[in-house]
């Protein structure tokens, strides 16, 4: 590969983000490497679906991957829901820069969805600040709660807004974004409007570009996609219309001649973006055994105990079959999980929870 791209492309929905991106992951990653980008996020709605194939993927062809998540925010707190109220929030983008701002990134995704789902999984800012460590924050597009300070032209309340977030997540670690979009009347204004905001406050500007789809020729089909999403209902000229295919970085460094250090961010915040993910180890819970046994010879044991407890008769053929089955286990490294597994069973009898098992 020749010299990478200097921008990166930090706002990317998949298929995953789902009934509202086109992209599979392998066409996502094909698409970069044509263009000679040797870095590329992910950022689903709401979800992390596609992470791990994502990272996979990014690995075997050579591209550096960044996780992330195209997040909203509960416009009062997460777990209100109030009809006509609380189903409106704002997008914002969390990417994860190390090992622990992707377990924070878990964390937040997982209560966004068990406690703050409401029309979509939400998260608040009392959540953020408890798992904010080791993400970086990008404001999201004009329909975020930034930018739509800025359209309605509250520069005070938009001001208030990024003294916040750069409370939460640190100063070096918020961004203002900036997006052109052709169908977004007034963008080139509310662009101009967040360089002021970002000389203003500190907050750095960072180019992105919100793709759903490959190629121009995807649009009919993204909007059959959206069509399913709102029940068969005709997508008008005003919702997510517009342009988000997978532009290039000559495209995007054209598109932001007058903004070049928001194509510059894209680059350093990529390059502070280094997660590594162990996809070869297993873990499992903690399962306590005697001191002095391994969990192969405790999953033995109890095998042929439950050979006893069930009154069958210890035959050659019964003693080969389980031999073959115990070896197979233990050259996995599966033996933990079927203890766990048994123990899980063994506890939902004692409470009286049913069970497919005898």
């Amino acid at each position: 590969m020749s010299t990478p791209s200097p921008f990166v492309h930090l706002h990317v929905h998949s298929h995953y983000s789902l009934l509202q991106g086109l992209p599979k992951v392998p066409a996502l990653v094909k698409r970069a490497k044509e263009y000679e980008m040797d870095t590329l996020a992910i950022t689903d709605y709401g979800s992390m679906y596609g992470c791990i194939e994502f990272y996979k993927t990014c690995k075997k062809e050579g591209i550096k991957p960044i996780i992330g998540v195209d997040a909203y925010m509960a416009f009062r707190g997460m777990e209100q829901k109030d009809h006509g109220i609380d189903n409106k929030r704002y997008p914002f983008t969390l990417l994860a820069e190390n090992h622990e701002g992707y377990q924070n990134l878990m964390k937040l995704v997982t209560q966004s969805h068990v406690k703050g789902f409401y029309y979509r999984p939400r998260m608040d800012k009392e959540l953020l600040r408890k798992y904010s460590a080791g993400l970086i924050c990008l404001s999201g597009p004009v329909f975020g709660e930034i930018g739509q300070a800025i359209l309605t032209k509250n520069m005070d309340r938009a001001k208030d807004l990024v003294a916040e977030y750069q409370d939460i997540f640190g100063k070096e670690n918020f961004f203002l974004e900036v997006m052109f979009n052709d169908h977004i009347e007034g963008l080139e204004t509310i662009n101009r409007d967040l360089a002021e905001l970002s000389r203003t406050t500190g907050a750095p500007l960072v180019a992105t570009h919100n793709i759903h789809y490959l190629d121009a020729d995807d649009r009919e089909a993204f909007d059959t996609l959206l069509g399913v999403s709102t029940s068969g209902t005709k997508i008008g000229s005003g919702f997510m219309r517009g342009n988000f295919t997978f532009t290039s970085g000559d495209e995007m460094t054209e598109l932001f001649k007058d903004y070049p250090e928001a194509i510059t961010n894209t680059r350093d915040i990529a390059d502070r973006c280094n997660l590594e993910i162990d996809i070869d180890s297993w873990y499992f819970p903690d399962y306590p055994i005697p001191d002095g046994t391994t969990y192969d010879e405790v999953l033995r044991e109890n095998t042929y105990a439950g050979l006893k407890a069930r009154e069958m008769e210890q035959t050659d053929e019964v003693t080969e079959r389980i031999e073959y089955e115990l070896n197979i286990i233990k050259d996995k490294g599966y033996s933990s999980y079927f203890l766990i597994m048994a123990d899980l069973v063994r506890a939902a009898k004692d409470m009286g929870i049913y069970t497919n098992t005898q």
